[in-house]
């Protein structure tokens, strides 16, 4: 049985994780934290997060929630989740991140943490999602030059960064195909007098509004066709128990950075997630 806490409990994402965890055979839920000052610290675990038999209660002290827990799994800010990750590292606990929106010096701070205990890293943790990252790159590599390129992703209203974590893994692997440099191509939006589409762009259009869970769909279009890859997410559930399942695969492996594409297998024999 593999314990885990779950930071953030309060959180967008925290009950569904939370609940994965509870309803997964192999995962035992050994705590929830939220942010000294929330309203549900202190209030039970089972009415925060809606589990009729979870014991315990909302803490805000990382450091009790993940004294019995052997894996942490942390959807909330970039600096909460950089803070938790440290924690983690000092008392020698996996982490499975899911936040999006980390800043060059936060990814730093991950990779030099993932040093010293296991930690899967990934912009999405829905096992459909992870299949599309590979499914773009052999897709853009058969179709060639020919296609031109376009990502549109869309989100609800209420998320912080655009484009999604998501998106900017997609627009990494078709850049790496096409030998292309992530800053230099990407057209985000077009307005005005934009002349016509060079060979070496990207398109990148964002959509926010209303409750969508998630959406991304990548273009190759040519002359006479066009294909469509989409991947949209019904509800949050998909990730939560995609990190449910990262957790039981990082519980027992070295220190280093992992993401879902060697959690699933995925991963091209000889490359890393630094590469």
């Amino acid at each position: 049985m593999v314990k885990i806490t779950v930071a953030g409990a309060a959180g967008r994402m925290g009950g569904h994780i939370a609940r994965a965890v509870y309803n997964r055979q192999g995962a035992e839920l050994a705590g929830a934290f939220e942010a000294p000052g929330n309203p549900t610290v202190g209030k039970s675990l089972a009415g925060v997060v809606g589990l009729s038999g979870a014991e315990g209660v909302v803490g805000d002290d990382p450091a009790e929630a993940l004294a019995e827990a052997q894996v942490l799994i942390d959807f909330t800010s970039p600096a909460s989740s950089i803070k938790n990750l440290k924690l983690c590292a000092t008392l020698g606990k996996a982490a499975v991140i899911g936040t999006t929106g980390l800043n060059e010096a936060q990814k730093k701070t991950l990779v030099a943490q993932a040093k010293k205990v296991p930690v899967v890293f990934a912009p999405n943790m829905s096992v459909g999602m992870n299949l599309m990252f590979k499914l773009v790159a052999q897709m853009a590599q058969v179709l060639g030059p020919d296609y031109a390129l376009e990502v549109l992703e869309a989100h609800h209203d209420q998320k912080k960064d655009a484009p999604s974590g998501t998106a900017v893994r997609l627009i990494e692997e078709l850049c790496r195909v096409r030998g292309w440099n992530y800053d230099e191509v990407c057209r985000h939006g077009r307005v005005g007098m934009t002349g016509a589409r060079t060979a070496n762009e990207l398109g990148v259009s964002v959509i926010r509004g209303g409750d969508i869970v998630g959406e991304h769909t990548v273009y190759f279009i040519a002359n006479g066709e066009r294909l469509e890859l989409t991947h949209r997410a019904h509800n949050r559930d998909t990730f939560a128990q995609g990190a449910v399942r990262a957790a039981l695969w990082v519980v027992n492996k070295e220190p280093g950075l992992y993401d879902m594409q060697d959690v699933l297998g995925l991963r091209e024999a000889g490359k890393s997630e630094q590469e």
